[in-house]
């Protein structure tokens, strides 16, 4: 028996990854210990960004330090040249999601008796994948070089794991995927909104929500589904990336800044209550101050209440590889200005919840959780891993303070 610890870096997708290592581990008969103690710990990577890369690298010189091996997955691992030089007992395995649960098993060694406990998410919410790979071609993302083309589960392998994330207690499921949108399962006739319907219709959830999807998958059905379905959450993660034309063809989006504006609009007639969020690339290389005003416009009209903010890097074999003009320190400014407006509008949204009963999911200790449309909220004295009804007392610099409802 091998003790082990797992973490993760960047988005769900790692994060359903890196529980599906733990599991096969656990599986395997081998110790989950905490990092410190653990003899081998598996660190699963990222490659979005430059700085994603950067962190991931820490964190593996990190691990090696206090384990005797450190075995590297994710998307940084099947990145060429991203993880070189670094110390000897760590060890880089380029695998597909499919296998790499698998690939790990080898790594860490086999048992002569199997069985252990299967651990559950270490989060209040269980993340479900699936979807995996993009087939698009942004110019600036690696991600297909990393995660392959797009390719989906089956609808009944996903339901099969939604019941027993159920079963283990967790009351919100999150649909995720690289490109969730692109779902099929086309032998059993299942398109994403039929999924998603499957899903809320599950006894013993309480709330299931998508974790991001493309403009171009905001369908009428689904977004039926959204308004039909009591468990779905209303809530939207639709990365916009740029609001300006020009930036949008140049990074080979599917999309124009007016359509883009035009299917939100629609989104918000169709989803009572429904909250929208985003990620934003500034600095590209085809923003100029004028391109960046017009996000900012887009930004406002929108009215996202929350709004990831990405620092543009050029990535290894991207078509836009070699170049960056925008200077580090311009890069920075509109950073910055990008999230103090996102995070005037995420505070006026706030204000909103003021006298409002809402259901809110308890994620730790401290009280603190999320609404049906992700808005954060504090409720002091409610139980972790509960969802509780609670009304709007006081705005926190971020979070809605609220009061168990009698």
């Amino acid at each position: 028996m091998t003790s082990f610890a797992t973490e993760f870096l960047g988005c769900k997708v790692s994060m359903s990854d890196a529980q599906e290592i733990r599991e096969r581990l656990a599986a395997d008969g081998h110790a989950e210990r905490p990092a410190a103690e653990a003899a081998v710990r598996v660190v699963n990577t990222c490659c979005v960004t430059a700085e994603a890369v950067a962190k991931s690298r820490k964190a593996l010189r990190r691990a090696s330090r206090t384990a005797e091996r450190v075995v590297a997955t994710g998307c940084a691992a099947s990145l060429p040249g991203a993880l070189e030089g670094l110390p000897s007992n760590i060890t880089v395995l380029p695998r597909s999601s499919e296998v790499v649960a698998d690939a790990v098993s080898e790594a860490v060694g086999p048992l002569g008796c199997v069985g252990g406990a299967t651990p559950g998410f270490a989060r209040t919410r269980a993340y479900v994948k699936i979807q995996d790979g993009c087939s698009f071609t942004c110019s600036y993302c690696v991600i297909p070089q990393v995660r392959g083309m797009s390719r989906s589960r089956t609808a009944e392998a996903v339901i099969r794991d939604a019941r027993r994330r159920v079963a283990q207690g967790h009351r919100e499921l999150v649909l995720t995927g690289v490109n969730l949108g692109c779902f099929r399962d086309r032998a059993a006739g299942f398109h994403l909104s039929g999924l998603l319907t499957a899903v809320a219709e599950l006894e013993g959830l309480d709330r299931v929500r998508l974790s991001s999807i493309e403009i171009n998958h905001l369908t009428d059905g689904l977004l039926e589904v959204m308004a039909g379905e009591s468990r779905v959450a209303p809530h939207l993660h639709v990365p916009m990336q740029s609001g300006d034309a020009g930036v949008l063809q140049a990074m080979r989006r599917r999309y124009s800044a007016e359509g883009f504006l035009a299917k939100v609009s629609r989104a918000r007639e169709r989803v009572p209550g429904v909250s929208l969020t985003t990620d934003v690339i500034v600095g590209h290389p085809a923003e100029d101050e004028v391109a960046f005003e017009r996000t900012l416009e887009a930004v406002r009209c929108a009215g996202f209440t929350r709004v990831h903010v990405f620092p543009y890097s050029p990535r290894p074999g991207t078509r836009d590889a070699a170049d960056d003009p925008v200077p580090v320190a311009e890069k920075q400014r509109r950073s910055a200005e990008l999230r103090a407006l996102a995070d005037r509008q995420a505070a006026a949204h706030r204000m909103t919840k003021l006298g409002r009963r809402e259901l809110v999911l308890v994620e730790g200790d401290s009280g603190r959780g999320y609404a049906g449309d992700y808005t954060p909220f504090v409720v002091p004295g409610a139980p972790a891993g509960h969802l509780v009804e609670a009304i709007g007392v006081d705005v926190g610099p971020d979070a809605v303070v609220a009061r168990l409802c009698a």
